[in-house]
C-alpha cells in the first residue's frame, strides 16, 4: 500500500500546490481526478521522487519515499505527462537503453524483457521505426513499456490518454486494466470516463487538496434521486446559477442543458437523472470552490 499523510507543497514563488493531502492506495488501479492545475502533476512528482514536498511523508510498504528515494526508484515505473524521446533512435534500440538505465545489464535477460514489453503493449511490428516518428498512441504504449521495465510494484501514469482518439484510448485503458491486476496503478487525469471505466478506488483533488475519495459506485449511490436535469435557454444560465445549486452546463442545440443538485424537484420542468461519476466530480469541486471563497471571506 501507498499511504500519503499530511502532504503539502509550496513553490518558490509563493503558490501552493498541495495542501495537506491525505490518502491511502491500494494495490490495482488508483483513479485521482482533477482539474488541470489542482495539484495532480506535483503530487505524483512527489511520489515519484522527482521533488520533495515542503512538509509531509509518504511510506511505499517499508519503504520511506523521502528519505529513500533510491529503493523506491528502484520499484517505481513512471509516465510523466510530458513523455520526451532520442529523435531518430528505434522503440527496441531506445528500451534496450532503458533496460540498461534500470539496471538490467545481461544482455540474454535485457533482449527478453525488451522484446516481451514491445509485444505486451502491441508495438512488435514497428519496434525498428523511431519513436519520435509514431502516433501519439504508439508513443504512450511505448510509455507504458519503458515504465514496466524491471517488474515494478508501483507505476504512475500522469494524463495518459489526453489527445488520443478513441480507438486508441480504448486500447491504452484496456493495456492498463491488464497491468494493475497485481501492483499498485496510480491514474492521474482529468477524464472522468477513463476512471469510472478502470478504478474501483479513486479520489479528487481541487486546489491542492484531497476533496473526496472512496469506491466511485459507492460516491454516486449517494447522488441517487439528487440529479436533476434540464433545458433551458442560455441567457438564463445566470439566474438559474444563482437560484439554485447548478454543477454543470452544457450546449446542445442551441440550448443549455443544466444539472441541478437538489433532494427534491428544484422547480417545474425539471426532471430526474440517475446521477454518474461526472455528476459527482462536478458537484464536488462546486463544493469545493464554495467552501474556499467562503473561508476567504
Amino acid at each position: 500500500m501507498l499511504k500519503l499523510t499530511g502532504l503539502t507543497h509550496v513553490y518558490a514563488n509563493g503558490t501552493k500546490a498541495l495542501d495537506n493531502a491525505t490518502l491511502d492506495i491500494p494495490k490495482g488501479m488508483f483513479g485521482l481526478l482533477g482539474p488541470n492545475g489542482a495539484g495532480k502533476s506535483t503530487l505524483m512528482r512527489c511520489i515519484a521522487t522527482l521533488q520533495t514536498p515542503s512538509a509531509g511523508s509518504i511510506q511505499f510498504g517499508d519503504i520511506d519515499v523521502i528519505k529513500q528515494p533510491e529503493r523506491l526508484r528502484a520499484t517505481l515505473g513512471y509516465l510523466p505527462q510530458d513523455f520526451g524521446v532520442y529523435p531518430r533512435v528505434s522503440a527496441y534500440d531506445l528500451l534496450d537503453h532503458l533496460a540498461v538505465l534500470k539496471g538490467i545489464a545481461g544482455k540474454g535477460e535485457r533482449r527478453d524483457t525488451v522484446e516481451t514489453l514491445l509485444t505486451q503493449v502491441n508495438l512488435w511490428e514497428v519496434r525498428k521505426k523511431a519513436v519520435a516518428g509514431y502516433s501519439g498512441g504508439m508513443r504512450q504504449r511505448f510509455g507504458v513499456a519503458q515504465a514496466l521495465i524491471g517488474k515494478p510494484q508501483l507505476i504512475i501514469v500522469d494524463e495518459p490518454t489526453a489527445g488520443l482518439d478513441p480507438e486508441e484510448r480504448n486500447r491504452f485503458n484496456n493495456l492498463l486494466a491488464e497491468i494493475g491486476e497485481n501492483v499498485v496503478v496510480i491514474l492521474s487525469t482529468h477524464i472522468v470516463d477513463d476512471v469510472a471505466d478502470l478504478c474501483p478506488r479513486m479520489a479528487i483533488i481541487n486546489q491542492g487538496r484531497i476533496v473526496q475519495t472512496g469506491a466511485p459506485q459507492d460516491l454516486t449511490r449517494e447522488l441517487q434521486g439528487r440529479v436533476w436535469r434540464r433545458a433551458i435557454e442560455s441567457a438564463r444560465l445566470g439566474s438559474y446559477q444563482a437560484e439554485m445549486n447548478v454543477i454543470s452546463n452544457r450546449l446542445r442545440g442551441g440550448q443549455t442543458v443544466i444539472h441541478v443538485l437538489a433532494d427534491t424537484v428544484p422547480a417545474a420542468g425539471f426532471e430526474p437523472v440517475e446521477g454518474g461519476l461526472e455528476d459527482l466530480y462536478f458537484a464536488t469541486l462546486v463544493q469545493s470552490r464554495r467552501s474556499t471563497a467562503a473561508a476567504a471571506a
